[in-house]
């Protein structure tokens, strides 16, 4: 029950201090729907929205966790309020599973603003919406580690968005995300396959387009693949830079 409480003490915090922060509305929401829009400008029309909401949701989900990540902790490791939180009597899992909840829930909620607003512009007829919101929350959990694996060696917030970035804006070509991976030079295909959300945008394609270009069982074991290797990172990086 203790660890229970200190769980939920711990992700009411972060509510309430750091969700509706500035970075996380402008980089989790406002930048993934410019995207969208520049490239509706660019194709003159030619493109449906049904076609770029794959894309504009698994990038929705990596830029609202990942700034999120890279506000909670990076204000809470210079205000020294890890230090508090490393006495108490959690273990380091719960502490961690904690802190990425919140950053969960928040890339979740950031993936159904574009759905929404693709309902008023189109109809969604044929989504298959177990899968979209199995791809939702997969996608959620492994950006979110990945978020944390960046802010955990970060001292300051525009450190952490900076570094963020290294890993993002190549996703955003690396990953299918707006550009079919069968369309890339066959020198960087290798590098798709080693990123998780490769294999979210393509579940995502499946559940919302019909296109999925693999099954889709194996992108949801590659995800879940993803989601343990990168706890297992996050959690070894915690206990060797926070715990001295």
């Amino acid at each position: 029950m203790s660890t229970v409480i200190a769980y939920w003490n711990i992700l009411r915090k972060d509510i309430e201090n750091y969700y509706l922060k500035p970075p996380n509305i402008s980089w989790g929401i406002i930048f993934p729907l410019s995207w969208t829009l520049m490239q509706l400008i660019r194709s003159s029309g030619n493109i449906e929205i049904i076609e770029l909401l794959p894309g504009l949701m698994a990038m929705s989900i990596l830029f609202g966790t990942t700034s999120m990540l890279a506000v909670t902790i990076t204000f809470e490791k210079r205000g020294r309020s890890f230090e508090r939180l490393l006495i108490a009597p959690i273990s380091i899992g719960t502490l961690v599973w904690a802190k990425i909840s919140g950053a969960i829930v928040f890339g979740i909620i950031n993936a159904f603003v574009p759905l929404l607003l693709a309902a008023l512009l189109t109809t969604l007829e044929g989504i298959n919406w177990i899968m979209v919101f199995m791809a939702t929350l997969l996608i959620a959990i492994t950006s979110t580690m990945l978020g944390l694996m960046i802010a955990v060696s970060a001292k300051e917030v525009f450190e952490a968005q900076t570094m963020s970035n290294f890993f993002r804006f190549p996703m955003l070509f690396l990953c299918g995300l707006f550009i079919p991976l069968s369309q890339l030079p066959t020198v960087l295909r290798p590098i798709s396959y080693l990123l998780p959300l490769t294999y979210g945008t393509d579940l995502l394609n499946g559940a919302i387009r019909g296109s999925s270009m693999l099954n889709i069982y194996i992108d949801i074991l590659m995800l879940i693949f993803f989601a343990i290797l990168l706890f297992y990172i996050c959690h070894r990086n915690i206990n060797r830079k926070w715990i001295r």
